[in-house]
């Protein structure tokens, strides 16, 4: 799948999200241990996984960061969606498309979560 690499300019440092092409309110990167490494799209319900995560978040009305907390620590991983800048001052430096082959969050992480 295509994605966008931008590389931001803060006050705390250069900073680089990968992001999708055409951002929806619906899909999002995840990261593990800082670095891009989940896909979840919760209206893509062939695949368990965003079926699930479809359950957790819309059904349940939390917000996605509130799901991986709890993810996180039933299972001991450090899942997050990326924060550009926490004061809201950023300045987009570059950016570029890149193939990435992210896989949909494990539904053994899922599975009884929350």
């Amino acid at each position: 799948m295509t994605f966008l690499a931008i590389t931001y300019r803060t006050f705390s440092g250069t900073k680089e999200i990968i992001d999708l092409k055409v951002p929806k309110s619906t899909q999002w990167v995840v990261y593990k241990d800082n670095s891009p490494a989940y896909f979840v799209d919760f209206f893509d319900l062939e695949k368990e996984s965003n079926a699930m995560m479809n359950s957790l978040v819309l059904c349940a009305k939390r917000p996605i960061q509130e799901v991986l907390e709890v993810i996180n620590k039933k299972h001991n991983i450090n899942l997050s969606i990326p924060k550009i800048t926490r004061l809201g001052l950023k300045k987009i430096v570059k950016s570029e498309v890149r193939e990435l082959d992210l896989k949909p969050i494990p539904e053994e992480w899922l599975s009884y979560s929350l």
